[in-house]
């Protein structure tokens, strides 16, 4: 019998027990996966370098309040900037209001619309063909497939916050990293409509230079209007986004505090797991002993066991972790500013958790158990 046998025949010697701790082990790992793939997607991931590149402009006091459209062209007088395009959330109703039918409907200018978001992929002649539609409308491809929308289908949007009906036709369906199930159609379709919105818009979208542009250009953009009746806050593509995080409350404290009290309890988990298993087999480490192993060797055998458990709970809870996510991401109903997925970092990351753990949790009763005096050792019951 090979030492790796040897370990994983006692690793599952008492089946109903092990097989309890790795299903506890691989539930933990799964809410650990959850949280760093979160964690990820709000605070560590970058984005494009094309979304490194733009920035947000909103009225500073909240984004209820809309901004004067000659902004617009003040804005694009700063250094720095190479485009600016209005983007006003329109919000509306498509079918009715389930959940499932809610997906993301803005206003905006085709005519540069592209020339800020660069990421954005679509034909052409789509882009033609909606920037000489006043009623024209682009759309995501995943929301394409989802109601089976084609090039020329008339889309009926019904007003709430704007009083109005949008009675749209699909002149481009486009793909976008990640998919950001959204719609774009003609901000001068709802000018034309509502009086209070003409001269108005949401935000402005801008694309800068570069990177190293973002700040300088933010701050100008907001010394300019500091003093106007509508002031404004301008922040990266990436700080715009948080703002909607940081509505719920402190996430990052809520993530770590999940973290931490899924591998403490893991922790417990395995190490009670650990130390009943060794308590159980004293004489067996006597005989071992009998037989020639040294208390490195006891020590080695024990630790490699829980190592085997923890490990094997870790793999099982990190794939149902992705699946989840992979599922989830690719729900027609998912909606989110950040590309969530489980990067080979979080596997990473993950796996070497689970490892620590089934290492701390053994090496104590291991150790105890490597000290054991043969004769003693012998005559212990239990």
């Amino acid at each position: 019998m090979t030492l790796t046998r040897f370990v994983t025949k006692n690793a599952f010697r008492n089946k109903r027990r092990s097989i309890l701790t790795v299903l506890s082990i691989a539930f933990s790992l799964l809410l650990l996966t959850l949280m760093m793939t979160i964690w990820r997607a709000f605070y560590l991931d970058q984005g494009s370098v094309e979304s490194n590149e733009r920035l947000v402009v909103r009225h500073r006091v909240s984004l209820t309040f809309l901004l004067p459209g000659f902004y617009r062209e003040k804005i694009r007088a700063v250094p720095g900037v190479v485009a600016v395009v209005p983007v006003t959330w329109f919000n509306g109703i498509y079918k009715d209001q389930k959940p499932e039918n809610f997906f993301a409907r803005f206003g905006t200018d085709p005519e540069e619309f592209f020339k800020v978001f660069r990421d954005i992929q679509l034909p052409e002649d789509q882009i033609k063909a909606w920037q000489h539609d006043r009623q024209g409308a682009i759309v995501d491809d995943t929301l394409a497939a989802k109601y089976g929308w084609k090039l020329g289908d008339r889309i009926v949007i019904q007003g709430d916050v704007y009083p109005v009906d949008l009675e749209l036709y699909v002149r481009g369906i486009f793909h976008s990293v990640p998919d950001n199930k959204s719609i774009y159609f003609n901000a001068k379709y709802v000018e034309e409509a509502v009086p209070f919105f003409k001269g108005q818009a949401g935000t402005f979208s801008i694309l800068v230079a570069s990177p190293q542009d973002v700040s300088r250009v933010a701050s100008a953009i907001d010394d300019m209007f500091r003093n106007s009746p509508q002031p404004t806050k301008s922040e990266s593509e990436k700080a715009f986004g948080l703002e909607f995080v940081a509505m719920m409350g402190n996430v990052k404290a809520f993530i770590l505090v999940i973290c931490g009290a899924v591998v403490f309890a893991t922790l417990l988990v395995s190490a009670n797991t650990m130390a009943m298993s060794i308590r159980e087999r004293t004489r067996e480490v006597a005989v071992l002993k009998t037989l020639g192993f040294t208390r490195q060797n006891v020590l080695g055998l024990f630790v490699s066991e829980a190592l085997a458990l923890s490990l094997a709970g870790g793999l099982i809870g990190i794939c149902m972790g992705w699946a989840m996510v992979y599922g989830l991401t690719h729900s027609p109903q998912f909606f989110s500013f950040f590309p969530m997925k489980v990067t080979a970092g979080i596997w990473l990351t993950a796996m070497v958790t689970s490892g620590l753990v089934g290492f701390l949790s053994a090496a104590l009763p291991s150790y105890h158990a490597s000290q054991v005096n043969i004769v003693e050792g012998l005559r212990h019951i239990g």
